[in-house]
């Protein structure tokens, strides 16, 4: 467990709730359960992706993925375990300072999420497209569901501490989260095209290799990288009533179509 969650990678989730949480006005050390629950999701995710089962990968992060540094079993275990760790961290972290209600509703959106309508959902359709030739919109709805209703959730989940609610807030963010998660998928199809295995830290060209349904196998390369930053350009636009509180998330979503990994 301790090798999935802290050998490294973007953090990009947690990052993420902590810019929300700025751009709300909640203190940093109220942010830290959430962030701790979407990075623990996160790597389990990433554990069970790996299995021969799934992805079949070798390398994650720049290391052997978990399946190849213990055995199949203690990954399936591993994972298993991170999954009902990141409840638990909702549940009874001190330091949100949540009323029952609050914590009730981050789990909740935690748990849709990660579940059949959100992660686990996009990635069964994932697998059901393998070697097809799906229709743009079946890759939209595959992606904002596999990779999307996380990044979703990372700047929903502090929107639940806020008392009392506000409504135009949580849209906004809703509108970011959506338009980001969508953009980060189609770059990261577009790194594992033109990318390096050395700089991504897993294998550059896996998803062309295993005939998988990637935004530049369908509409190309160029199209890929103007759709991305039309929806980065889109998740801008969306974060006008935070002002300059919402700079961090701003240069988050810039960052997640310039990174090289």
């Amino acid at each position: 467990m301790r090798y999935a969650v802290l050998g490294g990678g973007k953090r990009l989730r947690p990052q993420l709730v902590y810019a929300a949480g700025k751009a709300l006005g909640i203190a940093e050390q109220r942010l830290d359960g959430p962030a701790a629950a979407l990075e623990l999701i996160h790597a389990y995710s990433l554990i069970h992706d790996d299995l021969p089962a799934m992805d079949d990968d070798d390398l994650r992060r720049g290391r052997p993925t978990v399946h190849k540094a213990f055995d199949e079993a203690t990954a399936v275990l591993a994972g298993d375990a991170l999954q009902p760790l990141a409840f638990e961290v909702l549940a009874h972290d001190e330091a949100m300072q949540a009323t029952a209600v609050q914590r009730l509703h981050m789990i909740r959106r935690l748990s849709l999420a990660a579940g059949s309508r959100g992660m686990v959902g996009g990635q069964a359709m994932y697998l059901d497209q393998v070697g097809q030739a799906p229709e743009l919109r079946v890759i939209d709805t595959m992606h904002r569901l596999k990779t999307g209703q996380l990044i979703e959730a990372a700047v929903l989940l502090p929107t639940a501490l806020l008392s009392p609610p506000d409504a135009a807030a949580a849209s906004a963010l809703e509108t970011y989260g959506q338009c980001i998660g969508l953009a980060f998928q189609i770059h990261d199809d577009v790194l594992d095209e033109v990318g390096d295995s050395a700089v991504l830290g897993k294998t550059a060209g896996a998803d062309r290799a295993r005939d998988k349904p990637t935004y530049p196998a369908m509409m190309g390369l160029d199209a890929s990288r103007k759709r991305a930053s039309e929806l980065v350009e889109s998740a801008l636009d969306s974060l006008t009533l935070f002002a300059e509180n919402a700079d961090d998330l701003r240069a988050l979503a810039q960052h997640v179509i310039t990174r090289e990994k």
